[in-house]
């Protein structure tokens, strides 16, 4: 009698969210390359390398590597007890950077912090330490979910006092993909769906009393309307961007071939990395990573809703959270790029340049990692 064929095990850990996530990585590295050579060959803070840039990405992901490696032995147990404390860090990291000879400013913004070779973004960070404080929060007060006083008003008041710091940088993008994590893990976590709407409705009245007030952003506004009214001042960077999706076409003008990268598209490796992308890979590249997003996307709430069938709602409202994170930024990235929304310094995550953006997104995805790892461990029978 033949022998049965041994089942294979099931894998450790979610092969298509890795995957997924090593190719973003590696793809923004490539086109980090691609989109400043010329500006870093052309510049003398950057030695006239055309490598300067990716040298520095490289790095960047090595220690972004090594911090989800560190990242991925923490359990969730310790990441729950921990996140309060971490959420306050990062609020002090937040005030340390509006205080001259403390903070570096850069353009008119107050956003980094030097730390000798490099400078820290705590805005970056603070992403982070909102989706793993707003799990904890709404894990503990999930018997008041229901209760707006009681449940969402202490959550609110610390996203306010976050947002205050944030908007005197200014980040106002930052402001609002922390705001839109807060609000979706309350949602997830069971807030009345008419209490949701009616708070919604309030965020949007904030925001567009925010840019009112505003000069600077009004002018992003009108700028986003009609970008050709104004393409050499307000409209410059909208303006070439659309150009560059335009020269793309299918299957875009090959890689380094990009004429919008040679001084003509501002922050072209870091804000602007998806119009590159379309420029030289065309639609075809652009598809590709947007179907990579919504794999990584899809299975950070798959992985949520295994851990809400094993009762572990921290974890699953952690990793929802981190879903919601990555997907609203790269939205508003993309929209951006494409016109859909008006200019905002938000980066792609996993793909721009930038140390601070780089390390918190690995990190994020080695706790998406552990939960999924966990989720495994708990359905084999094993304690984690």
């Amino acid at each position: 009698m033949l022998r049965a064929a041994p089942r294979r095990l099931p894998s450790e850990i979610d092969l298509a969210l890795l995957w997924s996530s090593v190719m973003l990585l590696v793809i923004g590295m490539v086109m980090v390359y691609s989109a400043s050579m010329a500006t870093a060959e052309a510049g003398r803070l950057t030695g006239n390398q055309p490598a300067y840039f990716l040298l520095r990405h490289a790095v960047f992901l090595s220690i972004g590597l090594v911090g989800a490696a560190i990242a991925f032995q923490v359990p969730m147990r310790t990441w729950q007890q921990w996140s309060p404390w971490l959420f306050v860090g990062g609020f002090v990291l937040l005030a340390l950077v509006l205080i001259p000879g403390i903070g570096r400013e850069v353009n008119g913004a107050r956003r980094w912090l030097p730390l000798g070779i490099v400078n820290l973004q705590p805005s970056e960070l603070m992403k982070l330490f909102a989706v793993l404080y707003a799990a904890d929060y709404t894990t503990r007060k999930m018997p008041h979910m229901h209760d707006l006083k009681r449940a969402f008003l202490p959550l609110a008041s610390a996203m306010v006092a976050v947002g205050v710091l944030l908007l005197k940088e200014p980040d106002f993008g930052a402001f609002v993909v922390i705001i839109a994590i807060a609000m979706g893990i309350l949602f997830l976590g069971g807030m009345r769906a008419r209490l949701f709407v009616v708070l919604i409705l309030v965020l949007l009245a904030a925001f567009a009393a925010l840019i009112i007030f505003s000069p600077y952003r009004r002018d992003r506004i009108f700028g986003f309307m009609d970008p050709w009214a104004d393409a050499f001042g307000r409209g410059y960077q909208l303006s070439h961007a659309l150009i560059a999706f335009g020269r793309g076409e299918l299957l875009g003008v090959g890689l380094g071939a990009s004429v919008e990268k040679l001084f003509y598209l501002p922050e072209a490796h870091t804000d602007f990395l998806l119009a590159v992308i379309a420029e030289e890979l065309g639609f075809v590249g652009v598809l590709v990573v947007i179907v990579l997003f919504g794999l990584l996307i899809q299975r950070a709430f798959a992985i949520g809703r295994q851990a809400v069938a094993l009762d572990r709602l921290y974890s699953a409202l952690v990793a929802q959270g981190l879903g919601v994170w990555l997907g609203v930024q790269s939205f508003i990235n993309m929209g951006v790029n494409t016109g859909l929304l008006p200019t905002k310094g938000l980066t792609l995550p996993l793909m721009s340049f930038g140390g601070s953006g780089i390390l918190a997104n690995c990190v994020a995805l080695a706790v998406l990692l552990r939960i999924d790892w966990e989720n495994r461990q708990l359905m084999r029978g094993a304690k984690v």
